[in-house]
């Protein structure tokens, strides 16, 4: 049975962020309309924020502006809203996806720790979050009670583990669960770094003794953090676009290149396990209004139902991207052609048409479900 901690005087709020390179645009969106819907100078509703990816950089912007939740979205806005490319990696890079038989294959079996193992640098991505966030910040909010925990999730290439870095109130403890554990740390650029780094794209991150990639990488339960760092509500902004499920398309008549192959792995990982997760949760709450006080001492039953608002994009992000392929640098034309799986381009396409394009659309679905969303804050104390 599924356990949890507990919270004595209240229903701690917990928001998701997931993964997903450029597609992370949408959750400004959402948030924008969560802030409208709010009271004016409404501090950061959220008790515990938890962020993956690309997602764990609005996290920390978020964390660091928690003494107004519009403040901090206005900020993710221009940055979202005003992004290129080359603020995020270097679309003139030597390796840039030219020969990747060259690239990959010869470092299959290489034991060179010193070797790149990415097909893009990510450095100007470095400089941004460098000048934009203050790390020390999140520690005063903390102070001030306006935030329970901050977490960021990478997965250790070493050991196969989801690790998340988590930021907190003291008497906050570390976790283990089947590949994944919670450590308690102080926050760093490092671990956002990490936590984004798409593995094969951007290059993989060192902390302490371990080399980290993206955190949607082998997190099976996205979920957790949040109801292990004491969530009892939990608001979720996914990037999955997967809303409703399409029909099989006509069979494919020619292989599948490597960006078809790179795209669907990196689908699977973004997508699947957070629906999976957010599924289960569902059937627990179900369930556990039909079993019994005298059951759940019984069998020491500590489990509680969990409040979820969802918002995802009604529309598929892939396809959104395939219509803004002519933002796309020149440079990386070359190896993302137009009619090439929508998946990799939606991850790389840091532009300011995409990601207003996303913005808007999270702003939309989310004021589609305002009563959900007033209902949801309404509660709070």
């Amino acid at each position: 049975m599924f356990k949890i901690l507990r919270r004595q005087t209240r229903r701690p709020t917990g928001l998701i962020l997931t993964g997903g390179g450029a597609r992370a645009a949408y959750q400004i969106g959402v948030l924008r309309a969560i802030a409208t819907l709010l009271p004016k100078n409404a501090p950061n509703p959220f008790n515990i924020i938890a962020g993956t990816s690309a997602g764990a950089l609005n996290a920390v912007s978020l964390a660091t502006h928690a003494q107004r939740l519009r403040t901090g979205v206005r900020t993710l806005e221009y940055i979202w809203t005003n992004l290129d490319s080359n603020q995020v990696y270097d679309t003139s890079s030597a390796d840039l996806l030219s020969s990747v038989s060259s690239i990959v294959l010869p470092r299959l079996g290489s034991k060179n720790g010193d070797e790149s193992r990415a097909l893009l640098n990510n450095a100007p991505l470095a400089t941004l979050l460098t000048r934009i966030l203050k790390f020390d910040r999140i520690q005063q909010n903390i102070d001030r009670g306006l935030l329970d925990a901050v977490s960021i999730t990478a997965s250790a290439y070493g050991t196969g583990e989801s690790v998340s870095f988590y930021q907190g109130v003291k008497g906050l403890d570390n976790w283990e669960g089947p590949h994944r554990i919670g450590l308690r740390t102080e926050l760093t650029l490092d671990h956002l770094m990490a936590s984004a780094a798409i593995p094969i794209l951007f290059p993989a991150v060192k902390i302490g003794d371990q080399y980290y990639g993206d955190g949607a990488i082998r997190q099976l339960a996205p979920t957790s953090p949040v109801l292990h760092l004491g969530a009892r509500k939990i608001c979720v902004i996914g990037v999955s676009g997967n809303r409703t499920k399409r029909p099989l398309e006509d069979s494919q008549l020619e292989p599948p290149s490597f960006q078809q192959i790179l795209g669907h792995i990196l689908n699977s990982a973004f997508v699947d396990t957070l629906e999976n997760d957010l599924e289960f949760l569902r059937h627990m709450n179900e369930v556990l209004p039909h079993v019994s006080e005298r059951t759940r001492k019984r069998h020491n039953i500590k489990a509680e139902e969990i409040e979820l608002l969802e918002i995802s994009p009604s529309e598929e992000l892939n396809v959104l991207a395939q219509q803004h392929y002519e933002e796309l640098p020149r440079s990386m034309t070359r190896y993302i052609k137009p009619n090439s799986n929508g998946t990799v381009l939606s991850l790389l396409l840091f532009e300011k048409g995409f990601c207003t394009t996303l913005y808007q659309l999270g702003y939309r679905d989310a004021m589609e479900k305002e009563t959900a969303i007033r209902e949801f804050f309404g509660q709070q104390q």
